[in-house]
């Protein structure tokens, strides 16, 4: 297909942002002066919807408002905050982030964009967006919403995975970027990908630039592009043990394999097959205790995904003396653990066996009184 002239960018270009100053949602970060919220909130909005993020965002500023504050807080205080927001790999680099941010850049994100890479959990796509956002600098930004957008205005079939694709987006993208205005520009094909050029049934008589999409010429924007291949779903089983006393709950750090590494969770392990679940649970508790514990029948059963993983977990409620030390694991008591840095796993098993209540009847194991 042609490439737009620089004519027809330049009017397009000239439409997107009248229209995005005329439409544009009234977002809490839309609103911010310094760089150090811009990046909180591009950090946030990585694989989580907008509505989810808007109260974090606003909890985050108003205990850390800014990065020398949110280098100086404990990493517990910050999972705490983060906690449900999930991929909590994101918060531990945002405290890493900050220290650098307070220590080497006066508090403030870097200008450079090499620097601003050095930056725990900075990659590209943070780098431009927020050097465009905050500074104006002229880099564009890439994300899958403005990959629909491109690919219907120069009717490109293929995927952000692959390198052919991606060059020929990276190119338009580039020659329709504003120089003037990068920030406004790059937000403004965002926003349009998120309310208007939809994966299906996009809006296209809405569309400023509907004149120049030559996907709507052909009358099948929802063509293009192509979708992104998806990473089949891993099934998985979950043991998870419950253990309590005098209203007070054992919690372990981390899931297992490596997964919600920083959390309390209840303790957990994970089994291609519910009976190697279950053993591995078994071993892990005598390992950390230092007394074999054996479970019954589960009490509830509930599903739950993490990333690619789909995992059926099953819970198994439980007595142990609150005197025991496990090791990596710590007594709570059942008001504090919402106000901890608990993963949202955790805060299923709990709200269901509030629910369930008296139906409820733990397993007496050794030394319990």
């Amino acid at each position: 297909m042609p490439r737009l002239t620089s004519a027809e960018a330049a009017r397009a270009r000239s439409r997107l942002l009248g229209w995005f100053r005329r439409h544009a949602r009234k977002l809490p970060w839309r609103q911010a002066k310094s760089s150090y919220a811009i990046w909180l909130s591009e950090v946030m909005l990585q694989q989580t919807q907008i509505p989810t993020v808007i109260p974090y965002y606003l909890r985050f500023l108003a205990e850390f408002p800014s990065a020398a504050q949110l280098a100086a807080a404990p990493l517990e205080r910050v999972l705490e905050l983060w906690s449900g927001l999930g991929y909590y790999r994101r918060a531990r680099n945002l405290h890493l982030a900050a220290r650098l941010m307070a220590d080497e850049h006066d508090g403030n994100f870097p200008r450079d964009f090499d620097e601003a890479r050095r930056l725990p959990g900075v990659g590209d796509y943070t780098a431009r967006a927020v050097l465009s956002i905050a500074y104006k600098e002229p880099y564009a930004v890439l994300d899958g919403n403005v990959a629909r957008v491109m690919a219907r205005l120069s009717a490109r079939r293929g995927s952000l995975p692959e390198p052919r694709f991606r060059r020929a987006i990276e190119d338009h993208l580039d020659r329709l970027l504003s120089r003037r205005s990068p920030g406004n520009f790059n937000q403004a094909l965002m926003e349009l990908g998120q309310t208007i050029c939809l994966p299906r049934s996009p809006e296209c008589p809405r569309c400023p630039l509907r004149r120049w999409c030559r996907a709507y010429a052909l009358g099948k924007p929802e063509s293009y592009p192509q979708p992104r291949p998806r990473r089949q779903a891993e099934k998985w089983h979950l043991a998870t043990a419950v253990i309590h006393r005098n209203h007070r709950f054992l919690l372990a750090r981390g899931l297992d394999d490596g997964l919600l590494d920083g959390l309390w969770n209840f303790p957990s392990a994970l089994g291609k097959s519910r009976s190697k679940a279950l053993a591995r649970l078994s071993e892990k508790l005598r390992a950390a205790a230092g007394i074999p514990i054996a479970f019954g029948e589960p009490c509830q059963k509930l599903h739950h995904s993490i990333t690619y993983r789909s995992i059926q977990a099953e819970v198994y409620v439980a007595e142990l003396p609150e005197r025991l030390r496990a090791k990596g694991c710590r007594w709570f008591a059942a008001g504090k653990i919402e106000q901890a840095a608990v993963s949202q796993l955790a805060r299923k098993v709990l709200h269901q066996l509030a629910r369930e209540g008296p139906k409820v009847r733990p397993q007496r194991l050794p030394g319990a009184s």
